[in-house]
C-alpha cells in the first residue's frame, strides 16, 4: 500500500493528486489522468475542480473543448504538498 494511502486513505482526490505529483512538470488532460489511474472521466472532473479553486492546480483551456491540467509549482501550498509527499514516501515507502 502506497504510504499517502495509509495515513489518508484512498480517495479519487488523492489519486489525483498523486498522478499530478508523479508528472508535474507535465501538462496532461483528463481524459490521460483519469487513464492512467483508473478512475472515470467524470470522477477526475469532480476531484480536480477543488484542486483548481484552490490554486494548486492550474487549468489551460486548449481549443474550445480540451482543458489541460498541471500542477501550480508558483503555489506555495503546492511546493508544500509536494515536499510532504517526498518526505513521506522516503519515511514511510
Amino acid at each position: 500500500m502506497d504510504p499517502m494511502e495509509k495515513i489518508f486513505g484512498k480517495t479519487a482526490q488523492m489519486t489525483v493528486l498523486k498522478n499530478l505529483i508523479e508528472h508535474q512538470n507535465e501538462s496532461t488532460y483528463l481524459s490521460g489522468i483519469a487513464e492512467e489511474t483508473g478512475l472515470s472521466h467524470s470522477s477526475v472532473s469532480r476531484v480536480i475542480t477543488p484542486l483548481i479553486a484552490s490554486g494548486i492546480v492550474i487549468e489551460k483551456p486548449l481549443g474550445k473543448q480540451i482543458r489541460t491540467f498541471q500542477l501550480n509549482m508558483d503555489n506555495e501550498a503546492t511546493r508544500l504538498i509536494i515536499d510532504f509527499y517526498n518526505n513521506i514516501n522516503q519515511m514511510l515507502g
